[in-house]
């Protein structure tokens, strides 16, 4: 489904900002969830909505009324802020909506599935809990697109063409072959909102050599992209078997079986109504 009515999660970051503007440039009601108002200013067509996204309540007053959800947050800190942030920003929203369906496009990180047993991820965390909150969106039943960018704009001055990765299993060496521009990384999380095509779909998001594209030509390339698996597994396409399901957290394993239940729910109802 497209959605007509969208909340950016993490829209005063240094991509929201971008995906904000891109999303009114395409034509969505466009609501902004900030810590404080006060410090923003995302023009006359954008409804700024004051809250924290590691506050339940906030995100269930934030997503009234909303059916796409853009998140952009990332902590960038130890393991307890990335819990909180990268992991409950999407537990929340999940939780607030309560098997209430939305379209959601999710940034994650490059490397996320390959890079889990490195120095980087055994001190922060980070792709850990990145990792966990892609799950949680598969688990809920909803429509989504997952996308891993590089580096942030580190891209030569000539890389401007945007390409789609899914070999899953590569772990990337830095910004000299894994870099994007963060307008483009807020391009393809706007594109893929309206795009049938982009369902279901978990990809590295990459800049090579050439002119960037138009949204009108990322749709034929989300439609080459290889969908997820649908075996349980709820990892994405050629995510390596390294973070088994088993062997995490009580916390992350209840709460997975919270919003699968949601959304089993969702589904009783509706065949119900039909």
């Amino acid at each position: 489904m497209r959605p007509t009515h969208v909340l950016f999660v993490g829209a005063s970051g240094s991509v929201g900002r971008y995906a904000v503007r891109e999303g009114v440039t395409q034509g969505y009601r466009v609501r902004a969830l900030v810590r404080d108002k006060s410090h923003e200013c995302f023009g006359p067509n954008v409804e700024i909505c004051e809250g924290d996204l590691k506050n339940a309540g906030d995100m269930r007053r934030a997503l009234d009324g909303i059916d796409g959800i853009v998140f952009t947050m990332g902590a960038n800190g130890g393991p307890t802020l990335n819990e909180d942030v990268d992991h409950g920003a999407v537990k929340n929203a999940l939780d607030a909506l309560d098997g209430c369906r939305a379209r959601i496009a999710l940034m994650t990180a490059i490397g996320l599935a390959a890079d889990m047993d490195t120095e980087y991820n055994r001190t922060t965390q980070a792709h850990d809990w990145k990792r966990r909150s892609e799950r949680l969106v598969r688990a809920s039943g909803n429509e989504y697109t997952i996308v891993r960018p590089g580096w942030f704009d580190m891209e030569g001055d000539d890389e401007h063409h945007i390409r789609f990765q899914q070999d899953q299993r590569h772990v990337c060496t830095g910004p000299d072959d894994s870099a994007i521009a963060r307008r483009q990384i807020a391009q393809t999380l706007v594109a893929a909102l309206g795009c049938e095509e982009a369902n279901r779909k978990t990809f590295n998001l990459v800049d090579e050599l050439g002119q960037p594209q138009s949204d009108a030509e990322l749709v034929p390339m989300f439609a080459a992209l290889e969908a997820d698996p649908q075996d349980g597994s709820l990892d994405g396409y050629d995510d390596p078997d390294n973070f088994p399901l088993h062997a995490q957290p009580k916390r992350v394993r209840e709460e997975l079986e919270h919003v699968e239940a949601m959304a089993h729910a969702a589904e009783t109802t509706a065949h119900a109504r039909h």
